[in-house]
């Protein structure tokens, strides 16, 4: 089996010199980096060439960046990585070793916020627990099944032709488009999070204080849950 990263971008110049190293020093590498760029104003495209990745054009939308950057992977697996998020060097061998298991249908490393001074325990903790409430309170016929609800920062990684069979991310989606697909891959098999630290950056959380963050977060689940997709958005600022 081969592995291919999908990184989706919208003007990530700042984030993108550290994910570039840090994915050059992975090991065992990569089948291929491919760069889904939304339309970026800035120097993210030009970093990434430099890089040596593969990058495409793509309509805006994280939902449409992601759903394209799949469909032209050349590798059997694929793992979508933010921008400001760096999974275990190691990423290649836990994604085959963990989907060697063909009852696992979707998986993802466990995510770790941290900034340049701080590492966000209390979110670290809430993300976690939100893969287990999150889908008790909006799917529980699907809780009772044992799954979970993953997330970008979590580092989402499945088999190329899973995806294409259950149609991929939901198009119109700009938020949540990683939930909408957990709950299309449960028809397929388990979701399961790998126990290794993906760290993520806490950009959101410095930008909007602890307390604001997880308000948000909570706020843009329940607009999923009930079915308001068009109104998560803008309740979802971007922060770069």
């Amino acid at each position: 089996m081969s592995v291919s990263i999908v990184v989706p971008v919208l003007d990530e110049e700042a984030a993108l010199p550290a994910l570039i190293a840090h994915l050059a020093a992975l090991e065992p590498q990569a089948a291929e980096i491919l760069l889904v760029d939304g339309g970026s104003g800035d120097s993210t495209v030009s970093l990434a060439e430099a890089a040596g990745w593969r990058v495409l054009a793509s309509e805006r939308g994280r939902a449409l960046q992601v759903n394209h950057g799949v469909a032209q992977a050349t590798g059997d697996l694929v793992c979508i990585v933010h921008a400001d998020t760096l999974p275990p060097k190691d990423m290649v061998g836990v994604i085959e070793a963990t989907l060697a298991d063909t009852r696992v249908a979707l998986a993802s490393f466990t995510p770790l916020i941290k900034g340049p001074h701080k590492t966000r325990w209390f979110t670290t903790a809430h993300n976690w627990i939100k893969t287990w409430y999150a889908p008790l309170i909006t799917r529980p016929h699907l809780f009772v099944r044992g799954v979970r609800l993953l997330f970008g920062d979590h580092a989402m990684f499945f088999r190329k032709a899973d995806f294409l069979k259950v149609g991929g991310c939901t198009p119109g989606d700009a938020v949540m488009e990683e939930a909408d697909l957990c709950v299309k891959f449960a028809r397929l098999g388990r979701i399961r999070m790998v126990p290794r630290w993906a760290v993520t950056s806490d950009r959101r959380i410095a930008a909007w204080g602890p307390l604001k963050a997880n308000w948000i977060y909570f706020k843009v689940g329940m607009l999923w849950a009930f079915g308001l997709r068009d109104r998560m958005a803008k309740h979802y600022p971007d922060v770069r």
